[in-house]
């Protein structure tokens, strides 16, 4: 790779060819222009290099989306050294079994995080700094400390006549070069940093840029936490070197929150997990078109076309309206919803990736959208099913190209296990694919059960269903003394006004429905109600393990 096809080199010719227009925003807060981002960048590469950070060392940022994590993990690449983000959900102990197993010299902190975290269970770090206006929280070094104290004077020395365009000029990336080490789990136990090497963030970046159809300055909003590869490699790092305007919201993300950051900034494109999707369609369009009005009109061939037509700008307009599509990641988007928005012909489409793939495996633009697929392999990847009849027989979906990761850091068994010896990422999900390349999963090969005959029970298709039942938010199938038990937290909105024994004649009426349409060996056998949400991972999916 030349340096205009290097992962640096497209940063590098991002914030020369948008110097003067807005680059980084944190919602109702700081404007950043490229220029600004250029300036801070050297200045903490001018910090890392008066700190002893050699080119290949570690640096973990922690925090909230913010421009300013934006500008910590942009100078950490392009200065050559290996990025750690963190997702700011983990705990302390967390944090810290990351930052240690990882050798990080440096860590960037957001101020929730700083004051939960112990500087002395990480004895490797050279320094701690805060995020907001990266002042010291930490230092364990008179060079460090000497280096920021006299910043602006070196930056000012360094650059005597103004810091302009011809200064930019940053690390050389190599294609197998290690970029980041991306932590799945915070857990000593469990820890297992994928290495992610330049050429799978340029695989990425590059894929987006060939098929998203985003204009430069366009606004793009950062909902995902960037410390996850979908929100970073999709959301953050594909807008900013595209020349995009980033909008972060910096806070929680909750539904109201982003249905007016929405309407603030209508984003150019939306790049969404399962669960925000579901609850904008599920809150605010469902009881508009559940009714006994609307129902008629939609029967009506003459009259529904324009009804739908109308329904589908609503839902645009939920959106920002100025979205080319709608992109859901990171799970499977409920199957009522999907029909739901295809045949309304709002334009939305699902894609398919993981970590280890830095993280795009397949996609489809919304014009060749398959319901109940993930779309098609993305360039420079390969994508077969492990089955002797992959359009009929399920088997492991395995991937290979630019977007693999190198390995797990330190842990050469796990690297084994999931890498085969002829490049083959084996992703764990089981699925099918059609004769055109569109992959359909089918849910993961840990969480299949075996029916009493040996057959194949798919927990997460029978949930698919459940949750679109009368007063079901969430639910999760476990298989308990060899019977199916569905684990169902309410819909607390509509059961205000139910008594407990009301609640479970509801529920016991779902599951005599649900069973009515499932094969005898995945009927359910019972429903437990959870009095509280299920806990989830970062890209919102249920942490099963803590419920089998």
């Amino acid at each position: 790779m030349d340096i205009a096809n290097s992962f640096n080199g497209y940063i590098q010719k991002a914030i020369v060819g948008n110097w003067d227009f807005d680059a980084l925003t944190d919602y109702q807060g700081i404007t950043l222009q490229y220029h600004d981002v250029a300036r801070k960048i050297e200045k903490l590469h001018i910090l890392f290099e008066n700190a002893g950070v050699a080119p290949g060392d570690k640096i973990a940022i922690c925090g909230r989306n913010s421009a300013h994590w934006a500008v910590a993990f942009l100078a950490t690449l392009t200065y050559g050294a290996v990025a750690v983000p963190i997702l700011h959900e983990f705990n302390a102990s967390q944090i810290h079994n990351i930052v240690n197993h990882s050798e990080s010299k440096l860590l960037f902190v957001g101020d929730y995080i700083v004051k939960t975290i112990n500087a002395d269970e990480m004895p490797s770090l050279e320094g701690i700094i805060n995020l907001p206006d990266f002042s010291l929280f930490v230092s364990r070094s008179t060079k460090l400390d000497y280096a920021r104290e006299h910043l602006n004077l070196m930056f000012g020395s360094k650059y005597p006549k103004a810091f302009r365009t011809e200064h930019v000029n940053y690390h050389r990336d190599d294609p197998e070069e290690l970029a980041l080490i991306n932590y799945t789990s915070g857990t000593t136990g469990f820890s297992k940093g994928v290495m992610l090497p330049y050429r799978a963030l340029w695989g990425n970046v590059e894929f987006a840029i060939a098929h998203l159809p985003v204009k430069q300055h366009d606004n793009v909003l950062s909902i995902l936490p960037m410390a996850h590869m979908y929100g970073m490699a999709i959301e953050f790092l594909f807008g900013f070197c595209h020349g995009c305007h980033l909008f972060f919201l910096t806070r929680l993300p909750s539904p109201a929150i982003i249905a007016e950051a929405f309407a603030t900034i209508r984003p150019a494109i939306v790049i969404s997990v399962p669960l925000v999707v579901e609850k904008i369609i599920r809150k605010r369009v469902f009881p508009k078109i559940q009714t006994n009005r609307m129902r008629l009109l939609l029967g009506m061939p003459v009259v529904s076309k324009k009804v739908k037509e109308k329904i589908c700008e609503q839902v645009y307009q939920a959106f920002g309206g100025r979205a080319y599509e709608v992109i859901v990641g990171g799970a499977a988007l409920s199957r009522e919803v999907e029909q739901f928005l295809v045949s309304i012909g709002f334009p939305v489409t699902v894609g398919y990736g993981a970590t280890e793939c830095a993280p795009l495996i397949s996609y489809s633009d919304y014009k060749d959208f398959m319901p109940s697929s993930c779309g098609t392999p993305v360039d420079r990847m390969e994508v077969r099913i492990a089955s002797a009849d992959p359009e009929r027989i399920p088997g492991e979906i395995l991937a290979r190209g630019t977007n693999v990761m190198l390995g797990y850091y330190k842990n050469p068994e796990a690297t084994a296990q999931a890498i085969d010896s002829e490049g083959w990422y084996h992703t764990g999900d089981l699925g099918t694919m059609s004769a055109d390349g569109h992959i359909f999963i089918l849910g993961r090969i840990k969480n299949m059960l075996l029916g009493s005959n040996g057959q194949n029970i798919y927990p997460e298709e029978i949930e698919d269903q459940l949750n679109s039942m009368p007063m079901v938010s969430e639910s999760l199938i476990v298989e308990r003394e060899g019977r199916l038990v569905a684990l169902i937290y309410p819909d607390k909105d509509e059961v205000v006004d139910f008594s407990p024994e009301e609640l479970r004649d509801v529920m016991e009426q779902n599951r005599t429905e649900l069973n009515q349409r499932l094969p005898h060996y995945s009927r359910i056998a019972e429903i437990v109600l959870q009095e509280e949400e299920f806990a989830k991972t970062p890209k919102k999916s249920i942490k099963r393990y803590l419920y089998q």
